[in-house]
């Protein structure tokens, strides 16, 4: 929260045939005139075809790589940036809890052009989501239906994300209370956007790309590649978990602990169904009652429930 099948058949690809040995046509002299036969095919091909495939230690290195070069791009450079963070906010003086931060700052001073900023922000923060279901269909699957992003049963994915979203989302309102009385959370500001048409709307945006920013990288597509990896189920879970909370840490230890028990659910839950759309939905209804719901909630309240 930003306030992110069949088993057998993710092994590891393999990009040849096992033990394709040469055939007559592989050996046969290629035909100038009208083809003569079927075996005819190009030298690249025909050493395409005798190439063995790679080995599983190169498919296992490769797949490592493509999973920094996703995080790097994308939820992993935050948690790095997070924990610089923290640090900074641990080493400057004041507490934590006297400290503040903000979710969707305005990016300047004339509403049209932080329009325009706000619209690129959400934008490219989505390449990375595009890369990862790239990658997750190279060998000709659907990596939409692969991971269970489709909208084949909209309305048991809006009921589960629903009740997912009141599962964690209360709790987590109760940790964050929590942690500012302790004094171990910043004030998290959920906006602070010119006030425009385009306000709300923009902040409703906002939200579904961190959902699928969040749930597509952190559950479905590292999931995948660790499975592929064969990694062992409670360590996919854990990654993925601490992955969530790691990206958190600048709004101090209370969001942190929270987004990694948010980070353990949400992952247990695409171990059993292997659907990532329920957790869109659920991080998307959070999203939007943080961004657009906080700013209704009376001052005098907020100071009460310590959520200011």
């Amino acid at each position: 929260m930003t306030a992110k099948g069949a088993p057998d058949e993710h092994a590891l690809p393999s990009s040849g045939p096992a033990g394709a040995g040469p055939t007559t046509s592989d050996l046969a002299e290629p035909t100038t005139g009208g083809a003569r036969g079927t075996g005819t095919g190009s030298p690249e091909t025909s050493r395409s075809a005798l190439a063995p495939p790679p080995s599983d230690r190169a498919v296992r290195r490769r797949l490592t790589t493509e999973i920094w070069i996703v995080l790097g791009l994308s939820l992993g450079r935050s948690g790095v940036y997070a924990m610089v963070a923290i640090l900074d906010r641990l080493t400057a003086g004041p507490p934590l809890g006297d400290q503040t931060t903000t979710l969707n700052p305005s990016r300047s001073a004339r509403p049209w052009l932080d329009l325009i900023y706000q619209v690129l922000q959400i934008g490219f923060a989505l390449i990375p989501v595009a890369l990862a279901l790239y990658l997750l269909s190279a060998n000709g699957r659907s990596a939409v239906r692969r991971i269970g992003l489709d909208v084949t049963r909209p309305w048991r994915d809006l009921g589960v994300g629903a009740a997912l979203a009141a599962a964690i989302g209360v709790p987590g309102l109760g940790l964050y209370a929590l942690g500012r009385a302790l004094g171990i959370t910043v004030q998290v500001q959920a906006e602070a956007l010119n006030s425009a048409w385009w306000t709300i709307p923009i902040l409703l945006f906002a939200a579904i790309q961190n959902a699928l920013l969040e749930e597509v990288i952190a559950v479905g597509y590292l999931m995948e590649r660790l499975r592929d990896l064969r990694w062992r189920t409670p360590l996919i879970v854990v990654a993925s978990a601490l992955l969530r909370g790691s990206y958190h840490l600048y709004q101090g230890w209370g969001p942190f602990f929270g987004n990694v028990v948010m980070g353990l659910v949400f992952a247990e839950y695409y171990r059993r169904r292997r659907r990532v759309m329920p957790l869109v939905v659920a991080h998307t209804i959070m999203d939007m009652v943080v961004f657009v719901g906080y700013a209704s909630i009376p001052d005098e309240w907020r100071d009460a429930l310590h959520l200011s």
